[in-house]
């Protein structure tokens, strides 16, 4: 498009040109070179300004294309900057309470055999007429296991309204203007 209009000012002034030498007299001496050389100056200062006007415009508006280009670009930056923040802190999340849980089930494996343990060793001594030392044994397992039942109860209640975590805000490197 811009070649158009640069080619239809050249072809104006060569057109102008054209008609101005028609219209002059046939004898060209100083004089009439001279009148016919001032309007084709004048016409081809006021084309010549008329392209440099041209190529300031599309000078502006490619700098202008070429800067929301980049602002999109850097939007996009951001906005996928923060899709991976986002994703990375779910999945550490995720991962997190993964190795929560199984922490857990060995630790509650670990303690119910330790329980039963101690359940058999009550058992044992009820069975061997050591009644005191038995009952005692038993009933200190089964408190504990009233105990630990208890806690278990109450962290599955905070599990079931878990806190808001917090996202730290990443700030993303911009580049200075010059």
């Amino acid at each position: 498009m811009q070649f158009i209009k640069f080619f239809l000012g050249i072809v104006l002034v060569q057109i102008i040109t054209v008609i101005l030498v028609l219209l002059s007299d046939s004898t060209l001496d100083s004089m009439g070179i001279l009148r016919l050389a001032i309007p084709i100056l004048a016409i081809s200062m006021m084309v010549s300004f008329w392209f440099s006007s041209l190529t300031e415009h599309f000078k502006k508006d490619a700098i202008d294309k070429l800067k929301s280009d980049f602002a999109k670009e850097r939007e996009k930056l951001k906005v996928n900057a923060e899709k991976a923040k986002t994703k990375v802190i779910k999945e550490a999340q995720k991962d997190i309470a993964y190795e929560a849980k199984t922490t857990h089930a060995k630790a509650n494996f670990k303690v119910g055999m330790s329980f039963a343990g101690a359940l058999a060793v009550g058992g044992l001594f009820v069975f061997a007429q050591m009644m005191t030392v038995g009952l005692l044994m038993m009933t200190t397992a089964g408190g504990a296991i009233g105990g630990y039942y208890w806690r278990g109860k109450r962290l599955g209640h905070n599990q079931q309204n878990p806190k808001e975590i917090e996202f730290t805000d990443v700030k993303v490197i911009e580049s200075k203007k010059s």
